[in-house]
């Protein structure tokens, strides 16, 4: 007997985060991968963009997860110095708020 198994395809933060990253250059917005580990700052999103001079940073999160709290911390701490700070789950989600921001 042969079983089938049904391969799901699993959408890394590492995609997600590429594509963003492509559709915000094509946007001629500015966009920097903050590293993780040793060089990075713990809770930092993973996306730092400055879009009509305004700071953007964006958390990318697969489909289903959340932050943790430390994000949601550092979240809240860009947010009460005037920057806009959101958690992502694609592409679309990103450019629709980058784009929020340069309608203001």
């Amino acid at each position: 007997m042969s079983s089938k198994r049904k391969t799901e395809k699993v959408i890394t933060e590492k995609v997600i985060t590429e594509s963003i990253q492509r559709a915000l250059k094509v946007r001629a917005i500015w966009a920097y991968k903050v590293p993780g580990g040793y060089y990075g700052i713990n809770g930092v999103p993973d996306l730092l963009c400055c879009a009509n001079g305004r700071f953007v940073a964006l958390e990318v999160k697969r489909p289903g997860n959340k932050p943790t709290k430390l994000q949601e911390f550092r979240i809240a701490e860009i947010r009460a110095s005037g920057g806009v700070a959101e958690v992502v789950e694609s592409k679309e989600e990103a450019v629709k708020i980058v784009e929020r921001v340069l309608a203001v």
